[in-house]
């Protein structure tokens, strides 16, 4: 067996995971138990619709210590209040303060696509 090389490595949101996913599904014709989960279970609680525009707003407010996988993490998760952003970032070493998780929040629910 050949030796696996990671070219490089970035953060992707949920929906994309899905593309990649069925991109291989119609190359091998069956995904591994593992990437059928991982199919199945975005499926059921993923947005169908990219959140590509969520992270563009996101990123445009250009907040400290915030990266992209913790921007992708809130897209994905959507969160409405300040508490449900505090439980998504919970799960990360940073700190964001009061004003800018209101600033996240205020950038998700002008969103019409929850």
């Amino acid at each position: 067996m050949t030796a696996t090389k990671i070219v490089s490595e970035r953060p992707i949101d949920l929906t994309e995971l899905r593309d990649e996913l069925e991109i291989i599904q119609k190359r091998d014709k069956e995904l591994s138990f593992r990437s059928s989960k991982t199919l199945e279970y975005i499926n059921n609680f993923s947005a169908k619709q990219s959140r590509k525009t969520i992270i563009k707003k996101l990123e445009e407010l250009n907040l400290p210590r915030v990266r992209d996988i913790h921007l992708m993490k809130i897209a994905d998760f959507m969160p409405a209040t300040v508490e449900e952003l505090k439980a998504v970032l919970q799960g990360y070493p940073i700190t964001v303060s009061a004003d800018n998780m209101k600033k996240i929040v205020e950038v998700i629910q002008a969103n019409p696509s929850k």
